[in-house]
Order: structure tokens, then C-alpha cells, then sequence
């Protein structure tokens, strides 16, 4: 019997939680748009940007762009590091940028107040300063 795969870095870890999340979200509008259509709502009537239904699921498809909009990013880093062997420099910040990642995402669910902007904004920052980071220390490396 083989064993099973396991994952060589907390890196190749943390691209495919960024991956899995963005699945997880675009299932949610999926069934958060089911339940509008057993209500009444006509399958063919929703718009690609989510601008048509109510504030909780607006949220839910602008929090799922999200993620979408900063994946390619993430996930060129990670590869980058991940071929040419180099994890050692993102492993250390690849868990804290998927926490950083999750905890926007559920504040932006959970509420637009300002306070909560304000913890969407700090969490964003974080992610930004990771990414740079890994810019820097890939280049120098």
C-alpha cells in the first residue's frame, strides 16, 4: 500500500488552502443563490458581479472576488519558491498570510462596519507585507 502524499512545505500548504477557500466561497454563492431560486427567483436572473441580491450575498460573491483577484499572486510566489527550492524563505510567513487571508474574508461576511473595516484593511496589510517580503527575500536569494 502507498502512503499518502505529504506536503513538503507549509507553502505548498498554504496554496492550496487559498485555493480550497476560494472553492469553499464559490460554493457558498452557489447555494446561497439555490435558496434564492426555491424562493421565486429565476435561475437566469442574477447578475456575474452579485450587485442583484441582498447585502449578505453581495459580501459573500465581493469577499470570493477577493480572494480570486489576489490567488495569482499568492500563488506565483508560492510556485516560484516551490521550484526553485526555495520555501525556506516563505514558509515561515505562508501560515500567517493564509490566517491574515481567512480573517478578512470572514469580517467582510460578518459585518461592513467601520470597525470592521478597519480589521479587513489591517489584515490586507499584513497579507501585502508578506507578499513584499517574499518579493524581496526571493529576489535577494
Amino acid at each position: 500500500m502507498e502512503a499518502s502524499p505529504q506536503f513538503t512545505s507549509a507553502t505548498a500548504e498554504v496554496l492550496l488552502g487559498f485555493v480550497l477557500w476560494f472553492l469553499v466561497l464559490t460554493m457558498g454563492i452557489g447555494l446561497y443563490r439555490w435558496m434564492l431560486i426555491l424562493g421565486g427567483r429565476p435561475a437566469n436572473g442574477f447578475r456575474a458581479d452579485s450587485t442583484d441580491v441582498p447585502p449578505f450575498g453581495q459580501r459573500l460573491g465581493r469577499v470570493r472576488d477577493n480572494v480570486f483577484e489576489n490567488l495569482p499572486a499568492v500563488a506565483a510566489l508560492a510556485l516560484l519558491a516551490i521550484a526553485t527550492g526555495r520555501t525556506a524563505v516563505t514558509d515561515p510567513l505562508a501560515m500567517p498570510l493564509l490566517y491574515a487571508r481567512l480573517a478578512q474574508s470572514v469580517t467582510h461576511l460578518a459585518s461592513t462596519s467601520v470597525p470592521a473595516i478597519f480589521i479587513r484593511f489591517g489584515c490586507y496589510g499584513v497579507q501585502i507585507v508578506i507578499l513584499v517580503t517574499w518579493v524581496v527575500k526571493l529576489a535577494a536569494s
